[in-house]
This record gives C-alpha cells, structure tokens and sequence, in this order.
C-alpha cells in the first residue's frame, strides 16, 4: 500500500515569518521565557548580532514581539518577550506542522 502524499498546499501555507529556523528558535525560547535579555538569546541562538537583530526586527514588525529597552545602572539593556499574538502564531504553525507528519503506526 503506497503512503500517503503530504499535502503540498498545507506545506506551503505554512506561516513562513516563524518557518525560518532563526525566527522559530527565537520564538521557542521566548515562549518558554516572560522575558530574554538580547544576549542571552544571542547565546543561546548561536546567531551574530546583526542576525539576530534583524530577525527580531521581522518579528517585532509582525507583531510576535516586543523589544524592551532598559538601563542596568548605565549600561543599555534589550530584552524580548513575545506577544499574545505571537504565542498564537506559533501554537498554529505547531499544529499545523503536527498536522503534516504521518500518524502514529503508519508510514
């Protein structure tokens, strides 16, 4: 019996602002967070600066987000926490990728 074939269009209705890994790995740590410091999610990403910055950028302009500036005595400090629209987002695009899987038991 053949398997079945994923469904071509499901895959491409992916949302593709949270598809990208860098932006997936930054919304999975901030949903597990209230708040991440810019360098600790620099860290824990793995990505430079300037590609860290411009994916929270995306984010932050998609509304999955927010960027909070702050002073830690006078050192300039960035952190994150993600948006209720953002926590959505990224609980549609799980259950949709869970929805493209095969099931348990079957090829």
């Amino acid at each position: 019996m053949p398997s079945p074939k994923p469904d071509l269009h499901a895959i491409l209705d992916l949302d593709r602002t949270i598809h990208e890994p860098a932006r997936l790995a930054i919304l999975t740590v901030l949903a597990a967070a209230e708040e991440v410091e810019f360098l600790f999610l620099q860290r824990i990403t793995g990505l430079s600066k300037g590609n860290l910055s411009s994916h929270t950028q995306k984010l932050e302009t998609a509304g999955f987000l927010e960027t909070l500036k702050a002073f830690r005595g006078r050192i300039p400090v960035t952190s994150f926490r993600i948006t209720g629209e953002g926590r959505a987002a990224l609980q549609a695009y799980h259950r949709q990728l869970r929805a493209l899987l095969p099931k348990e038991g079957k090829p």
